[in-house]
């Protein structure tokens, strides 16, 4: 699976503690998201974030590693903009901010956006992971690997 990482996951020396078998493809830019950093660095609505593609079979470990069980971060799957031959999408790790202590909000979880949905009732603060959902469905999130660019 091809995976964007943009934080200590872009250092060799770091995924070769938390991988067996990898290799970075690329270069990639996330757009939609931006990067905020906390206890951990983590992605907010808006804007761009570089990093790299990390091809790897291991999600487990990367799930470990990002505290997924934990509700560190949480893995979602976003279009791969990549020429003919790569996935079509990518996960990309997002960090709860509040969790991870980073000064940023997501969308719907302080009753300023409003959709319908049974998450979103008055009063109901709708959990990090629907939110996250709620904004990758509405908006144009995605990865593009820029190949020949120096990795």
């Amino acid at each position: 699976m091809d995976v964007f990482v943009y934080g200590t996951l872009t250092e060799p020396d770091r995924v070769a503690e938390v991988l067996d078998s990898y290799v970075y493809v690329g270069p990639a830019t996330l757009s939609g998201l931006h990067l905020v950093e906390g206890r951990y660095p983590t992605l907010v609505p808006g804007g761009e974030t570089g990093g790299r593609l990390l091809r790897t079979e291991e999600m487990d470990a990367l799930d470990e590693y990002e505290g997924v069980d934990a509700g560190l971060y949480r893995r979602v799957a976003v279009p791969l903009d990549a020429p003919e031959g790569h996935p079509d999408e990518a996960a990309v790790y997002v960090g709860d901010p509040d969790r991870l202590g980073a000064d940023a909000t997501w969308p719907g979880g302080d009753g300023s956006e409003r959709d319908g949905s049974v998450g979103d009732r008055a009063g109901d603060d709708s959990g990090f992971a629907d939110r996250v959902d709620r904004y990758l469905e509405r908006e144009a999130v995605r990865v593009r690997l820029t190949p020949g660019d120096p990795v």
